[in-house]
């Protein structure tokens, strides 16, 4: 029984039943039902061609639960006669299942978990495992997204820049249960980009590539965070690299510049230096100018000044960390890193401890803990 292979079709599957006519809720339902037919029978009888099986018996279970629902009546003149089998636009199946479950109508929280769900085909007990809720939860937010665009014609599903960001999303919550979400995002990213060919989705595949290439060397056994200056590099996947690094050129030599490939392009310079001292700090202030240019993102504006401090030296970045926020997320961590490069240890040791106290998560205060500690014990010796 190839699950994989069963992953891979449910899209396609999805797609056809939806360009058939049947609305997207009872066609996921539908090929659900397929996918269980499949799991009973193919061990013993598989077919010769799997997708054309699925279609035939999803296309039935719909018929099914179709006659079973009689204030249907409107649309029984639609499935009076079964739609004669043919080849189907996989591709072009796809990616409207893409933009359906990326519409603006929904959540970026339901988005996520209805991609998952539709495409990535997931169960609802994996999802709910990768986001640590019950499953009883995960399978009400689904459904109440499976109804919200239920109605919904393809016309007006969301645009891909949306469903870009769904993707990014799901990469970043990265490894959580037992569902492996940022591979996961990446086995999305490039069907997307195969059936797009737009260079910002190919700029998000590299962009996730690069950053998927230094999973193994982010934490430590105990699972604390390794800051990418302190990372054994060796350990970093240079194949990854290199794949990433060829899709971003390939890019931008459109010319067509957006902010997921300029965030690759800082991504590459990282991967790019054999040591941290090999860094090229100026190009990476440049390529943060325009990702700045693009988005105006105050966070943008945050990291900027890191670089700023690490190219021109912290008196710099410090300059230009007083156009942020001082209320975004980091922005104590990134001052305190400053003035200690800056020498200034005891506004360093104090921003670290306020740092900690507003870490989004435990491994970050963790980490910012140890870095206030180091800094006092650097005072007092």
């Amino acid at each position: 029984m190839d699950e994989l292979l069963l992953r891979e079709l449910t899209p396609a599957v999805i797609g056809v039943l939806v360009h058939r006519g049947v609305d997207f809720a009872t066609a996921e339902d539908a090929v659900q039902e397929a996918l269980i037919e499949a799991t009973r029978t193919w061990p013993d009888r598989p077919p010769v061609d799997p997708k054309g099986w699925l279609v035939a018996v999803a296309w039935r279970k719909f018929l099914d639960m179709y006659r079973s629902e009689m204030a249907r009546r409107d649309r029984e003149q639609r499935v009076e006669i079964e739609p004669p089998p043919g080849e189907t636009e996989t591709a072009d199946d796809t990616l409207h299942l893409f933009l359906l479950c990326a519409h603006p109508s929904l959540t970026p929280t339901s988005a996520v978990a209805l991609t998952l769900r539709a495409i990535g085909g997931l169960t609802t007990k994996q999802i709910a495992s990768a986001y640590l809720v019950p499953e009883a939860t995960m399978a009400q937010r689904i459904s109440r997204a499976k109804k919200t665009v239920s109605g919904v014609r393809f016309e007006e599903s969301g645009d891909l820049a949306t469903v870009r960001r769904v993707l990014y999303l799901v990469f970043n919550e990265g490894y959580t249960g037992d569902v492996d979400l940022a591979a996961e995002a990446i086995r999305l990213t490039r069907q997307l980009a195969d059936m797009s060919d737009e260079e910002e989705t190919a700029g998000l595949l590299a962009l996730m590539l690069l950053h998927h290439a230094r999973r193994s060397a982010r934490t430590r056994e105990d699972g604390s965070l390794v800051p990418l200056a302190e990372q054994d590099r060796s350990r970093w996947d240079t194949s990854l690299i290199a794949e990433g690094v060829e899709i971003l050129q390939a890019a931008l030599a459109r010319d067509r510049l957006g902010e997921f490939q300029a965030q690759a392009a800082i991504a590459a310079l990282h991967a790019d230096a054999v040591r941290v001292e090999e860094t090229d700090w100026v190009q990476i202030v440049g390529w943060y100018d325009e990702l700045l240019r693009l988005t105006g993102s105050p966070v943008v504006a945050l990291n900027r000044a890191v670089a700023v401090g690490e190219a021109d030296g912290p008196v710099a970045g410090l300059a230009a960390l007083t156009a942020v926020d001082p209320g975004l997320p980091r922005y104590s961590a990134a001052t305190a890193h400053l003035h200690e490069k800056a020498g200034d240890l005891e506004d360093a040791a104090r921003m670290y401890t306020e740092a900690a106290r507003s870490a989004p998560n435990l491994a970050e205060r963790h980490h910012l803990v140890k870095q206030a500690a180091r800094v006092s014990q650097l005072l007092q010796g």
